[in-house]
């Protein structure tokens, strides 16, 4: 059966409840990378905005990530951007609209829809049901249907994650 056949099953979800001013976050990327390098398209990896009300720029922030995927460099700006987080911290959103010039991105669209608001529902929304299936904080996992906490310790996340997936790969013959 081909990648494009309509009778492939579904893909296992990782939603990742993170915050771009999360310094756990900014840990968590290198277990991220290893993922998406190990399990490639098998593995759904969906970004799922958690802002924090103590970090300033974080509503600004989960919204340019969400004008970054519109313009088809989603992950690219979420590691550029975790990856700096003190510059985050320092400068606020123009270095959001920065981190975008940087990836060749419309900036000036950028810092339009930062003003205008459009992705707000979306981070909201993620905030919403990260609330009501209990994350507190991030970053948090949810695969399965279970709820894996990083906030506290990254220490073995990675291997209960790929646990999880290779047990979801093999139900679904994908493994």
């Amino acid at each position: 059966m081909s990648d494009s056949s309509p009778d492939r099953p579904a893909a296992p979800v990782l939603d990742v409840w993170c915050e771009l001013q999360c310094p756990d976050c900014r840990s968590a990327l290198d277990d991220l990378r290893a993922l998406r390098a190990r399990y490639g398209d098998r593995l759904e990896l969906r970004l799922r905005h958690f802002p924090l009300e103590k970090h300033k720029h974080s509503f600004a922030a989960a919204q340019a990530a969400e004008e970054a995927a519109e313009q088809g460099q989603g992950w690219p700006y979420v590691e550029a951007v975790l990856g700096r987080v003190e510059e985050l911290d320092r400068e606020g959103e123009p270095f959001l609209v920065e981190v975008a010039r940087e990836l060749g991105l419309d900036a000036e669209e950028f810092d339009t829809a930062l003003i205008d608001g459009r992705h707000i529902l979306i981070v909201d929304a993620d905030q919403a049901e990260g609330k009501a299936i209990g994350v507190t904080g991030t970053p948090t996992y949810v695969i399965g249907g279970e709820r894996l906490d990083g906030g506290k310790s990254q220490e073995g996340l990675r291997e209960r994650i790929e646990e999880i997936a290779d047990r979801l790969l093999a139900g679904a013959g994908q493994a």
